[in-house]
């Protein structure tokens, strides 16, 4: 570490009271006041002067804004489980530790889904949104505001880790049958528990399901990986949830199949080009065609916390001398 006696931390985003409050008593540490995401600029100068930057999803750290580190940087101590907005191989080139906070957004995430996969075949925004509407709620009626029942249906859960098995869990409570793709079979005892079938190809998954989950976390190899092929092989009848990035999903193409009543809808809390939302996609949501949540997968005061608690552990190992627990590797990238 730098031969200050507390490190400099900074912080991109503002963090949760307590979390600010322990990170003030323990480092020299700088916040985001305005919690504003900090353009490149503001993240050059930051790891040019830092002993460890604190950054979030919103914050892109890529090799242009590594390459300019100043020689007091040791970790970049991410604020997040997924570290997609990272260049992981140009921190390491740089011999910086880059760590995230695992295990702690799984229920959460996962619940945020289980609610998806009800409010789209459901209806549930819909008809909330009709009671709040000018038009008088006439009553009950036989016929009005009918969804699909989800017991007894196929689920598909692309990425079947953490989240993807929380999700399982969730989904064989509520009468689901569950199904997955993983690039290998979980434990025999995991399959047992669910009664889950696993697909080695996913097209013939995709081709088979009523609600398709995606759980999978984004790199390379997962961009499009719903592509506007695979896409076109999922049933009419079937809809699609989100929670885990926006570009996993070739996110167009799904906005012209549900336009076209070739997919019945959607269910997404991510985006491709987040903060931006497609117009079109805005537009199947007034129609009721999707519902779309803004990134609220893991915002529970809890889940919060827990996750600075991470990063503040991370941080104090390192300056004990210590490999932090939540470390990238090599192999993970």
């Amino acid at each position: 570490m730098a031969s200050r006696e507390k490190p400099l931390v900074i912080v991109t985003r503002k963090l949760p009271a307590p979390i600010e409050r322990r990170m003030a008593e323990l480092f020299d540490v700088r916040f985001n006041e305005t919690d504003r995401p900090m353009e490149q600029p503001a993240l050059v100068a930051a790891v040019r002067e830092a002993d460890v930057l604190v950054p979030t999803v919103t914050d892109r750290i890529d090799r242009a804004v590594i390459e300019q580190a100043g020689p007091r940087l040791k970790m970049i101590a991410n604020y997040g489980n997924g570290v997609d907005n990272i260049d992981i191989q140009a921190a390491l080139n740089r011999n910086l530790l880059v760590t995230n906070t695992p295990n702690v957004l799984n229920e959460d995430t996962a619940d945020m889904t289980m609610a998806l996969i009800l409010a789209v075949p459901r209806r549930l925004v819909e008809g909330g949104t009709r009671l709040l509407g000018d038009e008088k709620w006439p009553g009950w009626s036989p016929t009005w505001m009918l969804g699909s029942r989800i017991w007894g249906k196929k689920l598909g859960i692309l990425g079947m880790g953490r989240i993807g098995t929380a999700v399982a869990r969730r989904a064989k409570a509520f009468g689901l049958e569950i199904h997955y793709h993983n690039r290998g079979r979980v434990s025999p005892r995991t399959e047992a528990e669910f009664g889950a079938t696993y697909w080695e190809s996913l097209d013939q998954m995709l081709a088979r399901m009523d609600i398709i989950s995606v759980n999978c976390p984004y790199t390379p190899a997962t961009y499009h990986l719903l592509s506007a092929r695979r896409l076109a092989l999922i049933q009419p009848h079937a809809f699609i949830v989100n929670t885990a990035r926006g570009e996993i999903i070739d996110e167009k193409a799904l906005v012209k199949l549900i336009e076209q009543e070739r997919i019945a809808g959607a269910g997404l809390d991510v985006f491709e080009e987040e903060p931006a939302v497609d117009r079109k996609l805005m537009k199947l949501a007034r129609d009721n065609k999707v519902v779309l949540l803004p990134h609220m997968g893991s915002a529970t005061i809890e889940a919060r916390i827990e996750m600075g608690e991470k990063v503040i552990i991370n941080i104090r190992t390192l300056m004990d001398g210590h490999r932090p627990p939540d470390r990238i590797l090599p192999g993970q990238i």
